[in-house]
């Protein structure tokens, strides 16, 4: 009738077996006509049977080939679906992957930002040191200043006061002078002595 092989699995991958070849139609079943014989099988009723075993043969066949190309339609919708779960499964890695590197990369960067602040603020902090000392320098220098110029200040007042002081002696000599020249009177050689002293002393101071 017609070799029967063993049947096709559902998974593409595996190796499929060959199909199977039919030597037998519908059509060869409804023009099938055999000899008859003295004591043979009622021709009307053989011809029935194998028109109704042919229709059904066609229906099986039809059958075969609808689930054949729904086999076929199931198989690329699970090599499409297999494609997209590899695709799919590279992307996650990929995405992972380059998540990996980012956070690899952010972490670099922010420890290098961090690096960079902390020597910024060390330098700042030097500078801010430097500036503190010199601030410090100023502040003595301005001290000492201040002390020499209040010395100097000092000295300046007690000279005028000392100016002052000879001044009103000088005032008062000259008015005991001019009552001395108002009132003359005898000197004796002492007092003499002293007024000599007293205007060498003008002299010599003016």
């Amino acid at each position: 009738m017609f070799d029967r092989t063993a049947p096709r699995t559902d998974d593409p991958a595996a190796p499929q077996p060959p199909e199977r070849v039919m030597r037998i139609t519908p059509l060869d079943m409804r023009q099938q006509r055999f000899k008859t014989s003295v004591r043979g099988y009622d021709k009307t009723e053989v011809v029935a049977f194998l028109t109704e075993s042919a229709d059904d043969y066609e229906h099986a066949m039809r059958e075969v080939d609808r689930l054949r190309s729904d086999l076929m339609r199931t198989q690329a919708l699970l090599t499409e679906h297999r494609e997209r779960e590899n695709h799919l499964r590279d992307t996650l890695v990929t995405a992972q992957r380059v998540s990996d590197e980012l956070k690899e990369s952010a972490q670099t960067e922010a420890k290098l930002i961090l690096r960079e602040a902390q020597g910024r603020a060390d330098l700042l902090l030097q500078k801010a040191q430097v500036r503190l000392e010199e601030i410090d320098r100023d502040i003595n220098e301005m001290k000492l200043r201040r002390r020499d110029a209040e010395g100097m200040l000092e000295a300046t007042i007690q000279s005028i006061y000392r100016a002052l002081e000879f001044v009103r002696d000088q005032d008062q000599t000259r008015g005991d002078e001019r009552v001395l020249l108002h009132r003359p009177r005898q000197l004796d050689p002492t007092q003499a002595g002293a007024v000599k002293a007293i205007g060498e002393e003008r002299k010599a101071s003016s």
